[in-house]
């Protein structure tokens, strides 16, 4: 059971990305379990699975029904017992993994036939967080962004805590707003996996880490995508009418045939800083849980306990039988 939210406004929704096919993990997850599961659907770092907890993360301010989730049909063998009870229309079935822009536009789409005027949060389900109320009180000061501010979206940038070379950074603008007791930033550019030493000087710079969750309206997201990538949104444009219709899936799997795979940080927001800001995340310790080696240093520092708050130490890795 998860713990219900706090207050939220009528038209603020989470979208969970759930359809990666978690390839950098299968190593592991394999080892767990025998077949080839993506991350999202195992239990890496306590007794629930990623998309579980990241289900409880978001319920704390967002309630279950504004919950969509974003998946992929292959998977279905993995998610159907874990999403029981969950509304057909919250569910966002793609025909195939082609990559995060099809699958926010996708998922963007069916929102705007649900509730025109959304404000929505994306949040990807291989994370993990600290403080996860301390979380999701900057996604609330980011909703907060969306309502002053329709046509902006704010992504939530993680201090960072070492000279990380895998993770993406966000270089902030040097002049910043208030809302509330936070300051926002407009966002300069991205770095996308930089060397020791560059990652070193973007720690001095005061960049940020790219936690992938962003939050904006509708049609503020959809229209940065359509800025960025003409060609696909076209392609979905064209089905928009058959999204949450009788024929929705046979559309959906025309436009997927024809589609190229395509990378939401690459191929839309490197491209459009001018739609975006950032909000710094001081207060929640947080871990792209992509690679083996990044399991591996979570739960070394959860055993360490250089992460406060969070799971309870003694469920880590129980899942793993010591494989790790």
């Amino acid at each position: 059971m998860y713990e219900p939210c706090s207050m939220t406004e009528k038209n603020e929704w989470a979208v969970i990305l759930a359809g990666g096919d978690g390839s950098r993990l299968l190593s592991l997850t394999h080892k767990i379990f025998g077949d080839d599961r993506p991350k999202q659907f195992c239990p890496i770092i306590n007794k629930n699975t990623l998309l579980e907890e990241t289900r409880r993360r978001v319920e704390i301010a967002l309630p279950a029904a504004k919950t969509m989730f974003v998946l992929t049909r292959k998977h279905a063998q993995y998610f159907n017992d874990a999403l029981t009870g969950v509304p057909a229309r919250n569910l966002v079935i793609q025909p195939k993994n082609a990559g995060t822009t099809p699958a926010i536009l996708y998922s963007l789409l069916r929102l705007k036939t649900i509730d025109p005027s959304a404000r929505v949060a994306f949040f990807p389900s291989d994370h993990y967080f600290a403080d996860d109320r301390a979380f999701m009180s900057a996604v609330q000061i980011a909703f907060t962004a969306a309502r002053q501010d329709r046509a902006l979206v704010t992504l939530l940038g993680i201090k960072p805590h070492g000279p990380d070379e895998e993770y993406g950074w966000i270089e902030p603008e040097q002049r910043s707003s208030v809302i509330g007791n936070s300051a926002i930033f407009r966002v300069r550019r991205f770095w996308e996996k930089p060397s020791k030493a560059f990652a070193h000087d973007l720690m001095a710079r005061g960049c940020l880490w790219n936690s992938f969750v962003m939050v904006g309206t509708v049609s503020a997201f959809l229209s940065m995508i359509r800025n960025a990538s003409v060609e696909l949104y076209t392609k979905f444009e064209a089905v928009r009418s058959a999204i949450n219709a009788a024929d929705e899936v046979k559309a959906i799997d025309r436009v997927y045939r024809e589609i190229r795979d395509s990378n939401f940080s690459r191929e839309v927001l490197q491209a459009r800083p001018m739609d975006l800001a950032v909000l710094p995340v001081h207060d929640s310790k947080w871990s792209d849980l992509g690679t083996v080696r990044r399991v591996n240093s979570t739960l070394s520092n959860l055993r360490s306990r250089s992460f406060s708050g969070g799971i309870g130490i003694a469920a880590v890795g129980e899942s793993a039988g010591g494989l790790l």
